[in-house]
């Protein structure tokens, strides 16, 4: 689709939001305005995990990542980068569909904190019981 113009997509997971910028490039990301390893702080594994769908496509060294990350923890904003690298690179090309959606990355993670109930602690966890 894109030549050599920005492409743009959202990415989403838990309270997560991600707005993913893939602009021709040497492979850099960059969240809000940081280096992704100043974002994620020494997390190997999350690192990887962001850079998944760049390493299955084989574009690692040919896009630079601009992305604006809102809500929810580091590894939460991470999963939603990872979603919207993915989309992105399906708006690029759409023959990528088929690697990225066969490894799971097109689908938004749909597991979310459960609500509180009340007369009880948590959403599970109930107040202890005493029978006397």
């Amino acid at each position: 689709m894109a030549t050599n113009k920005e492409v743009m997509a959202t990415g989403r997971r838990k309270t997560s939001i991600a707005v993913v910028k893939l602009v021709k490039g040497k492979g850099r990301i960059f969240v809000n305005g940081k280096k992704l390893l100043d974002h994620i702080g020494n997390r190997p594994a999350i690192e990887m995990m962001v850079f998944r769908p760049l390493v299955l496509t084989e574009n690692q060294d040919k896009y630079d990542v601009r992305v604006k990350a809102v809500g929810g923890g580091v590894v939460a904003q991470a999963g939603a980068i990872r979603h919207g690298i993915a989309r992105a690179l399906v708006k690029v090309n759409e023959e990528y569909k088929s690697v990225l959606k066969s490894e799971g990355l097109l689908t938004r993670d749909p597991r979310v904190k459960e609500r509180k109930k009340y007369g009880q602690k948590r959403a599970r966890k109930r107040f202890q019981f005493s029978k006397r």
